[in-house]
C-alpha cells in the first residue's frame, strides 16, 4: 500500500507541511534508550510514513541517545523534497538515560551541530529549543533571551531556518513572540482533549498565526489510551465515526486550531496507518459539544 493519503497542510512556520506528521521518539528503545529491539522494524515504519504523505518528522539527539536521529538518516537520505526535520535541544541523556538539563547557549550550539551531523543536513528546518518550565519550574535555567539568541546566531549562520520553544509557560511564548527580527515559529506542549493546562498558549498560538505542536496528544506518555478508553463520552463519539478513541483524540486536536499540527508516534506499521487515517475524520458540532465539555 503506497502513495499520500495526507491531504490537509498548515504553514509551520513559512513552510506548508501536512498537518499529521510522525514523531520519531518511539523508534529507540524502552524508555527512549538504546536501540529498537528490530532496527529494520522501525526503517520500515519511516518509509512508509513518507510514502503515505509525511512531511514532518520531528525529533531529537536525546532519543537513544543518538539512535533514532542515525536511524532516520541511515533510513531516509538522501532526503525526499519537502522533507521538513524537525529537532529539540535543551537537554541530553546520562550513560544509564537519566534526562539532564542541558541549556547554555554554548551547549545549544553543540547540540545543534550534532544534530546536523548525525542527520546528515547543513541546517535543520526548525529547531525546538526544550525548556523545563512545565515538568521542572522550580529548576534553575539560563535565561531565555540567551538561549533564544544562541540559536538566531546558528540561524544567521545558516544552520538552521525556524525556532521553536517546547516545555514552556506563557510568559517564555510571549517572549518568543515578540523576539526582534523573526519569532518562534510553533510551540510544543502537552496538550490534549483529557488535559488542557495550556488551552491559554493555544489561544496565544492562534491569535499570534503561530504553530502548535502537541506532545502527549492521548493525555500522557504513557497509559494515555487507557485513559481515553476510559471516557464513555469519548467511545461514544468513536463508535458514531467507526473509529478508535485515539483517533477521535487526534481528531479533536485538528480541530482546535488551523495550525495544529500532529506528530504521534509509532513503532508499528498498523497503528502508523491509524494515525494517519485520522485526517479522513470529521467531527460535526454534535461531536465536538460532547468532547470540549471532557476538559
Amino acid at each position: 500500500m503506497t502513495g499520500s493519503v495526507l491531504t490537509a497542510t498548515a504553514l509551520l512556520g513559512d513552510k506548508r507541511v501536512h498537518r499529521i506528521g510522525f514523531g520519531a521518539m518511539q523508534l529507540a528503545g524502552p524508555d527512549v534508550f538504546g536501540p529498537p529491539s528490530d532496527p529494520e522494524a522501525a526503517a520500515a515504519v519511516l518509509r512508509r510514513a513518507v510514502e503515505r504523505g509525511v512531511d514532518h518528522i520531528d525529533t531529537a539527539q536525546f532519543y537513544g541517545p543518538d539512535v533514532v536521529n542515525e536511524l532516520i538518516s541511515s533510513t531516509l537520505h538522501p532526503y525526499p523534497d519537502g522533507l521538513r526535520l524537525v529537532t529539540k535541544v535543551g537537554a541530553v541523556r546520562d550513560e544509564v538515560g537519566a534526562w539532564l538539563p542541558s541549556g547554555e547557549p554554548a551547549d545549544l550550539k553543540r547540540q545543534v551541530e550534532q544534530n546536523l551531523r548525525s542527520l546528515r543536513v547543513e541546517r535543520m528546518d526548525l529547531v525546538n529549543l526544550r525548556r523545563f518550565e512545565r515538568d521542572a519550574p522550580d529548576m534553575p535555567q539560563p535565561p531565555l533571551a540567551d538561549q533564544l539568541g544562541a540559536l538566531a546566531e546558528l540561524r544567521d549562520e545558516g544552520k538552521l531556518d525556524l525556532i521553536g520553544l517546547s516545555n514552556v509557560g506563557e510568559d517564555s511564548v510571549r517572549a518568543g513572540i515578540d523576539q526582534g527580527g523573526r519569532g518562534i515559529a510553533c510551540v510544543q506542549n502537552a496538550y490534549s482533549v483529557l488535559d488542557r493546562t495550556d488551552e491559554a498558549i493555544v489561544q496565544l498560538c492562534r491569535d499570534h498565526d503561530v504553530a502548535f505542536v502537541p506532545y502527549f496528544p492521548l493525555g500522557s506518555a504513557w497509559g494515555g489510551r487507557e485513559r481515553l478508553a476510559a471516557s464513555t463520552d469519548i467511545a461514544a463519539v468513536a463508535d458514531k465515526h467507526g473509529a478508535t478513541v485515539a483517533q477521535i483524540a487526534l481528531a479533536w486536536l485538528l480541530a482546535r486550531y488551523d495550525r495544529m499540527l500532529l506528530i504521534p508516534g509509532t513503532s508499528s506499521l498498523d497503528h502508523l496507518e491509524e494515525n494517519l487515517a485520522v485526517e479522513r475524520i470529521t467531527l460535526d458540532a454534535d461531536d465536538l459539544t460532547v468532547l470540549d465539555a471532557i476538559g
